[in-house]
């Protein structure tokens, strides 16, 4: 009984362990994408801005929307008659990409979307991820933009 109990004890203790390990390398792996793919995960995020800004304008049949890059490589996204501006900074050191609204409340933060890898069949990608989750750039800037021409974010 008692070598049933020890060899059931040790069992568990080398799973644990290996469980441990492979999680281990798995966040390292996974960070080392972020690292490695950090900028195409910034230039998809740039690009959908601009689409979504010129789909924006195309709906309503005027520049609505302007968006410019800054001589830092920074979005600053303006909206027509309103005083305000929405910035999108990409820190690759960081692996994040802040967005600014001026035009949200005082009492609410910035949108902060971590650059994260991740595991696919063919490797390892990345994509951008808000308080854990993972985030679809479109649905987080159309709010951003509603917010910015002063709608609900809905």
């Amino acid at each position: 009984m008692s070598t049933d109990r020890t060899k059931d004890s040790a069992q568990e203790f080398f799973a644990e362990k290996l469980s441990r390990d492979f999680e281990a390398q798995e966040a390292k792996l996974n960070h080392e994408a972020a690292v490695r793919l950090c900028r195409v995960v910034w230039n998809r995020v740039a690009t959908a801005v601009r689409e979504k800004c010129k789909q924006w304008n195309q709906v309503t049949g005027e520049e609505t929307l302007t968006c410019k890059e800054t001589l830092l490589g920074d979005l600053r996204v303006r909206c027509a008659g309103r005083p305000h501006q929405l910035s999108v900074h990409f820190d690759p050191g960081k692996l994040l990409i802040t967005l600014k609204n001026t035009a949200r409340a005082e009492h609410e933060t910035d949108v902060i979307l971590n650059i994260e890898g991740y595991a696919t069949e063919s490797g390892r990608d990345a994509h951008v991820a808000h308080n854990g989750l993972v985030a679809n750039p479109d649905t987080v800037f159309l709010a951003e933009f509603r917010v910015l021409a002063g709608m609900t974010r809905q």
